[in-house]
């Protein structure tokens, strides 16, 4: 058997909303199983049949609130495949969430990011070829290439540029 990310487990300070991000980012996932722990703290399962994110409640509050990018341990971002990131990024800025895009455009991918509740740094990224030489090529720069297929290019903000 091929080794798979099988899921992630995200403790987060508001459950419920940070699963109505989730349900924003994934309409075609749900809530697989949700319950209490010996503790009284409510957990759930959300996700497929494949994957999922196990989120539970925080009992307890950070001494700082977590910033990705700052040289830490900790994640930076969870990046998920999604069939077009367009849409993706239209639900999301219209259920009002703040998107951390940086610009970017490469000929075989596009990606857009957006904060959660919790300040966490969530990827999303639409391929545009089948063959993994081009989706996992670093040699093209992300910002200079041409893009082989026309839509938009995402910038930060809410600014789009179309090629």
């Amino acid at each position: 058997m091929k080794s798979r990310l099988e899921h992630v487990n995200l403790v987060v300070r508001n459950l419920d909303e940070t699963l109505a991000f989730l349900q924003t980012a994934f309409p075609d996932w749900s809530i697989r199983h949700q319950s209490r722990n010996d503790q009284g703290q409510r957990w759930l399962h959300f996700g497929d049949q494949q994957n999922y994110l196990a989120v539970s409640q925080a009992t307890a509050r950070p001494a700082e609130a977590w910033r990705p990018y700052q040289g830490r341990p900790g994640i930076n971002h969870l990046g998920f495949e999604v069939n077009d990131v367009t849409v993706t990024r239209n639900r999301l800025v219209a259920a009002g969430y703040r998107e951390s895009t940086v610009a970017n455009h490469h000929p075989y991918r596009q990606r857009v990011y957006f904060n959660d509740p919790d300040g966490n740094d969530w990827e999303f990224v639409e391929y545009f070829s089948d063959r993994g030489t081009d989706r996992n090529d670093y040699q093209l720069s992300e910002n200079d290439s041409p893009r082989v297929t026309t839509g938009p290019v995402y910038a930060p903000a809410d600014s789009i540029i179309f090629l």
